[in-house]
């Protein structure tokens, strides 16, 4: 069976065409601009050369009708017809408390994701929209929803609560629910079977690092506790996103500059992060390791305080779980950054036993460990492939 996983932005839709059987990619591609003049779509299908096309798409739906053509064009497309399609699997940010799975998508689990938009509201509202732009175009196909949200769901209260007003909680579901939960349950069960070790024997640390970022502590095949919150806001410094900060820090910002709580919150979202502290050299870890091998000051405290408020999570969730056996890095950072995985692990986890292969940690991109065999714990890179897992999510529900 061929799933089509579909990954919609506020402006973009990135999509890709997978065999559900041997899990081999057949097509890939990313429509941008959605509504906005100068809208494109790129297409690349599996050993073939990449695509571009210029094109106005006015919504979703419009973007959705040029994916099914890119993969239906008689001379690079993929599939005769959709009747190769067997389902589409959409990615979905945030579940809420209702979902700690994947679901089939019909009207009650749709109404039940719209009731989650305001704690998503830049993410929810979109995905909402492409898959009813795939229903309109693909009306007999079943589409299935993988949550962000849905792999945290296994956290205890204890790590979960907010020490708020409990009322807080009843009345409007103020609690930690974590992201990127796709890619932290792929990667902890793939680090897993790299070792060939038992996925639920294991205390194992993800540590997700790209323009967003966010670490999962899974303790024998279940996450007990994650660094992002009621939003992708909380927990470690990242690309411009403030990370853990003092709350009374927005009400003196927004004193200090006359701002409203809005304002404030935006600068905490966009602003903030690498490219705040590098006194907006950049967002791109790419452009702030330059800056550090430079020598640039700013560049080199943002790439010391990620390092630092990285290491602390690690730390912090080696208590949690009275140990670890395996700390994966992944992401764009995390899968190819060997100076931001030597500093964490050189200058903070000597207690634990760590030794890092230069010669491993230098490489990129593959499922291997990068500590030398004298280490008590393993580190490893693990290159996440959330679409492989929504796919399996999907192809597991209506097969």
């Amino acid at each position: 069976m061929n799933i089509l996983v579909i990954n919609c932005g506020s402006s973009s839709l990135k999509f890709q065409l997978i065999n559900a059987e041997t899990e081999q990619l057949i097509a890939k591609g990313l429509c941008e601009r959605i509504g906005i003049e100068g809208s494109k779509i790129s297409y690349t299908p599996a050993g073939g050369s990449k695509e571009e096309k210029e094109t106005p798409m006015e919504n979703h739906t419009d973007a959705i009708r040029m994916v099914i053509e890119a993969l239906t064009n008689e001379k690079t497309g993929v599939v005769k017809s959709l009747e190769e399609i067997g389902a589409v699997g959409h990615r979905i940010v945030h579940g809420g408390e209702k979902f700690a799975e994947a679901a089939i998508l019909n009207e009650e689990v749709l109404s039940a994701i719209a009731e989650c938009n305001d704690l998503a509201p830049l993410h929810n509202p979109a995905n909402l929209i492409g898959i009813n732009a795939c229903r309109k175009l693909m009306p007999d196909t079943p589409m299935v929803g993988v949550f962000d949200t849905a792999f945290h769901q296994t956290m205890p209260a204890k790590a979960y609560m907010y020490g708020l007003p409990y009322e807080y909680y009843e009345k409007y579901k103020v609690r930690r629910y974590g992201f990127h939960g796709t890619s932290h349950s792929y990667v902890s069960k793939r680090a897993a079977e790299v070792l060939g070790k038992n996925y639920e024997d294991l205390k194992i640390i993800v540590c997700h690092l790209g323009n967003g970022a966010s670490v999962s502590a899974v303790k024998n095949g279940k996450c007990v506790d994650t660094s992002m919150g009621l939003t992708p806001l909380e927990g470690l410094i990242m690309g411009t996103r403030s990370g853990d900060i003092d709350p009374a820090i927005m009400e003196f910002i927004a004193h200090k500059e006359n701002k409203t709580i809005e304002e404030v919150i935006s600068v905490l979202n966009k602003k903030s992060g690498v490219l705040g502290l590098s006194g907006n050299l950049s967002s791109d870890f790419r452009d702030i390791e330059e800056g550090y091998h430079a020598g640039n000051e700013k560049a080199v405290l943002a790439m010391e305080a990620f390092a630092y408020r990285v290491a602390k999570y690690i730390g912090a969730y080696v208590a949690a779980m009275n140990g670890v056996d395996v700390i994966c890095f992944t992401a764009g950072v995390g899968e190819n950054g060997p100076l931001v995985r030597r500093m964490i692990c050189d200058n903070y986890l000597g207690y634990l036993g760590i030794n890092l292969d230069e010669e491993a940690n230098n490489r990129r991109g593959e499922d291997i460990s990068i500590t030398t065999p004298d280490s008590r714990v393993i580190v490893m890179t693990v290159p996440t492939n959330e679409e492989l897992a929504i796919a399996r999510e999907t192809y597991r529900l209506v097969r």
